[in-house]
Order: structure tokens, then sequence, then C-alpha cells
């Protein structure tokens, strides 16, 4: 590897850790979680923020995500036809359950939000455009594969593992069918705490002209508000909206 390549590489991978926590990362952290020298991190940090791509908080010395990342993200989603067809819905589907609606596609092992309707309620459910979760600990990502053919998904599970996100995630593969065997028969998945101990989530397919899964579109929200009352109302919403998604016909 070069010596710019070798950089570009780790410059890359100090961004991926900033965008994966909101809170932001000391210096020191992003040194130790990238195995590199305090003065190089500095260094690569320091062209990045020229850049825009991150930024510092002169206050807390925490560096966090900027907004040049986010554009360049926001062009992704755009870029693959799924942004300007998707909110309209995803804001209809906030509305009516109050919670935070989301729109993701699988790249890489991952489920990559594109578009979100954040929740206006105070206590909420938050995965920022281009935030990533594994396939199997997300509805979303749930919901995606349920449409594969069962070799497809091992291949998956033989690629990337089950690596759990809390205790409640699945870790072994004959779960993983049995849960794709349900999802197949009741035409949602869910994310029970699966992610983050706290949350709960409610996802269905989309599926493009073809009738092939483009994406999935699910709602998010505190377990303590996600009741099994309301998490059955939101399978109608959710899985009407992936409908109506999907009859488009140019998604």
């Amino acid at each position: 590897m070069t010596t710019a390549v070798q950089s570009l590489d780790r410059a890359l991978t100090l961004l991926e850790l900033i965008a994966a926590e909101p809170e932001g990362h000391r210096l020191s952290d992003l040194a130790r979680a990238a195995a590199l020298a305090v003065s190089t991190t500095h260094r690569l940090l320091t062209t990045l923020e020229q850049r825009g791509f991150v930024q510092t908080d002169a206050a807390t010395g925490r560096w966090h995500i900027g907004s040049r990342a986010h554009s360049v993200g926001a062009a992704w989603g755009t870029a693959r036809n799924l942004l300007a067809p998707a909110m309209p819905y995803l804001r209809r589907l906030r509305d009516a359950t109050r919670e935070t609606a989301n729109l993701g596609v699988i790249e890489d092992g991952h489920v990559i939000t594109v578009a979100q309707a954040e929740s206006r309620e105070i206590m909420r459910a938050i995965s920022p455009p281009g935030g990533h979760a594994p396939i199997f600990c997300s509805g979303m990502g749930k919901a995606i594969v349920a449409t594969w053919e069962d070799e497809q998904i091992d291949r998956l599970v033989d690629l990337y593992g089950l690596t759990p996100a809390t205790a409640k995630s699945l870790t072994r593969l004959d779960t993983v069918h049995a849960e794709i065997a349900q999802i197949r028969a009741q035409g949602y998945a869910l994310d029970d705490e699966e992610f983050v101990i706290g949350l709960r989530c409610v996802a269905a397919v989309v599926r493009g002209p073809e009738g092939d899964a483009v994406a999935a579109v699910s709602v998010s929200g505190l377990a303590a508000r996600m009741t099994p009352e309301k998490v059955a109302r939101c399978v109608g919403l959710v899985t009407g909206i992936a409908a109506d998604l999907s009859g488009r016909g140019d998604f």
C-alpha cells in the first residue's frame, strides 16, 4: 500500500468512527480505536476538517461529522432515486405513528438509513441518514433478506457473520431461518431491542417495478411506547406505506 493510499484509508477509518458516534469522539479515543499515533490522527483530522468532512467542538474537544460528509451521503441517496419519492410517505408514516420513520437499503452486510422523518417526540429513536446496523439486528434488514432464497441468506451469514449488538440479537443460523420464515408468513419484520436496548422497530419491504426488494421502510420508537397494541397498529401503517411506495413504479 502506497503512502498516499494508506493515508486515505486511515482518514476514511476515522471518518467512519466519527460518523458512528453522535456524541463525538476525543482525539485520544479516535487514535486508540484506529490504532494510530495521536499525532497522525490529529494530522488526518485537520485535513478532513479543512475539507468540511469533520468538525471539532472547541468547548469539549470532541470531533463530530461535518456538513460536507452529510452532503456526500445525501448525494448517494439522491443518485439512487430513493429520497425524493420517499420523503412524503415517511412524513405521513411519522405523523400517523408519532415515531421516527426510516427508509433503508442493504450495503456491504449492513442496513444503511438513506432517508428519515424524525419523530417530534422529545424522547425518540434517531438513526441519521448514513447510519448503519448489522442486517440481522435490524427490522429493515430482516424484511429485505426475507425476500431472498435461503441459500443467499446462508452465504450472507458466512460472509459477514452474526455479530450481536445486544443480548437479544440473533446469533445462530437456525434462529435466523426460523425468524425469516415467520417474516415471510406475516409480511413484516420486527426489531425487538436487537440493535439498541430500549428501542423497537416495525419494518416492511419495498419492491421495485420488477418485484425485487429495493429497500425497506420502518418506524422505530422507545420500547416503553411501542407496546404490543401500538406495534400491531404500526404493522398496518408500515405495510401500507411500503405497498404505496412499491406501487409507484418509479422507485
